[in-house]
């Protein structure tokens, strides 16, 4: 890729930038949040069309101008945000790329392919009842199966645990072998310094290096990243506990297909705490979110916030917030504007006699636009058009800022550069001072770093409920497992 612009109204999502890939290496792509990654790999895999620059795939220039152009060449993509038919199974989505066989022997083909390369699927579940990272995994073996040469991994391993990302990297080393390329976007620099050859940083839609993986350190992509150093270490103060603001009694919820997803789970949350929920995907997070937030029938116990019985997500809305791990759906509403999804829950406050005060409203909007540092060209842009990490700022701008007794956050980090993270993460620390909140999230640092009290779950129970300052990375990862430590 040479001299590759890209304009979105007025600001610059790609400033002449250079991008190589050679076959047999791992290319990794950092930036912060808006920095133009996905810009730049959307132009690569023909989601957009540059507005000047050269595409040379193989040695001779190609003009890719929709995916099946790139397909067509050779190149993949694992996106960020699964695109699958979520009403069919795993197998019902995989077959759609192999026709002309039989079932029976695209069945066998996706089995031999998910063998090979170490990834466990269950075929004949329904894509809707799979968790982010179990629906990646998919997304992984249709850009195999595809014989992809390029293959662009976007933000892959966010949802994964340490054992799926061992073995995501397994593969990725496989595929290396094999002598594919691969694009890895992403925001964690130890796993970039971890699988990458070479590193190429985008700082505010300009590359601003590339280098081999030997000559550089954490903190020196840190630097190269932010433009400047940054101070991620987080001082978590104790905190005076108040009353109990959540209370969750002998719930049982099922899940879309009518199994039990969550068993007998029993805890309580006080002001001033956060309790932090770890575990693989899969085992009954997201079904317990949603039963606490209103979103899911509960089939047997109680939820109480405030000592009021939690009858529908209204009733949520009046104590809570709530920041989803789906963005797009329940995060944003991707055709309504940015002004439009900051005033889903503030409407009321600049309204008189049901009519908007929009001058007060769009004054607040950008107020907190700036705040949490989301890069969009107007309030006016629909929230649609955003890359993945400002849609994430602009949720936990709304949500975060709501002053409510208890706040649900569900991977509230997921997707955000280093600062960006490192930022929330203050702030959560900062409004359990005056707030109850429940963080459900699979990066065990995060769970270590923020949590007052974790607990694990595991088949939709919790195994274990302890202190942060009784556990460790490795007990937390066991018991992830399955494995109860003594």
């Amino acid at each position: 890729m040479v001299g590759i612009t890209k304009h979105f109204s007025n600001v610059v999502a790609n400033d002449s930038i250079d991008f190589t890939l050679h076959k047999g290496e791992v290319h990794g792509l950092l930036g912060e949040n808006g920095a133009g990654k996905s810009t730049l790999m959307n132009i690569l895999y023909g989601l957009y069309k540059p507005d000047s620059g050269e595409i040379y795939f193989e040695g001779r220039r190609v003009y890719i101008n929709s995916p099946r152009d790139a397909i067509r060449l050779g190149i993949g993509r694992v996106p960020q945000i699964p695109e699958l038919v979520e009403s069919l199974t795993v197998a019902e989505n995989l077959a759609m790329l192999l026709p002309g066989l039989t079932m029976g022997r695209r069945l066998d083909y996706v089995k031999e392919v998910a063998e090979r390369y170490g990834i466990s699927l269950d075929l004949d579940a329904l894509v809707c009842n799979l968790s982010f990272g179990e629906k990646h995994k998919i997304e992984l073996i249709k850009g195999i199966m595809r014989g992809s040469k390029v293959l662009i991994l976007d933000e892959s391993t966010t949802m994964l645990s340490p054992r799926e990302i061992d073995s995501l990297f397994g593969c990725i080393s496989k595929m290396r072998d094999e002598g594919r390329g691969i694009v890895f976007v992403s925001h964690r620099i130890p796993e970039v310094l971890r699988i990458a050859d070479r590193i190429t940083i985008l700082r505010k839609g300009r590359r601003i290096a590339s280098v081999m993986r030997n000559e550089v350190d954490e903190h020196e992509l840190v630097r190269l990243m932010i433009g400047t150093d940054i101070d991620k270490s987080i001082a978590k103060d104790k905190v005076s506990l108040g009353e109990e603001i959540l209370r969750v009694e002998d719930l049982h919820v099922l899940d879309d297909i009518g199994g039990e997803a969550v068993k007998g789970v029993s805890f309580s949350i006080r002001r001033g705490e956060i309790f932090g929920i770890a575990g693989v995907a899969g085992n009954g997070q997201r079904e317990l979110v949603e039963a606490i937030t209103g979103l899911r029938d509960i089939e047997k116990g109680r939820i109480l916030i405030k000592g009021k019985e939690l009858s529908s997500p209204r009733c949520f809305r009046l104590y809570g917030s709530h920041i989803p791990d789906e963005r797009i759906g329940l995060g944003v509403l991707p055709s309504l504007t940015v002004l439009e999804n900051i005033a889903l829950i503030f409407y009321k406050s600049f309204s008189n006699n049901g009519f908007i005060r929009f001058n007060d409203l769009r004054s607040y909007a950008r107020r907190l636009i700036e705040t949490y540092g989301v890069v969009t060209p107007s309030l006016e842009i629909l929230a649609g058009k955003l890359s993945g990490g400002n849609i994430a700022r602009l949720i936990l701008a709304r949500e975060l800022s709501a002053d409510k007794d208890l706040i649900v956050a569900f991977h509230p980090t997921f997707g955000l550069d280093v600062a960006s993270a490192s930022m929330i993460r203050r702030l959560i620390l900062e409004l359990r001072r005056k707030s109850a909140i429940l963080l459900v999230s699979e990066d065990l640092d995060e769970i270590l770093q923020l949590s007052d009290r974790i607990a694990v779950m595991y088949g939709g129970r919790f195994i274990g409920v302890m202190d942060s300052d009784e556990v460790d990375l490795e007990k937390i990862g066991l018991m992830m497992g399955g494995v109860v430590a003594s």
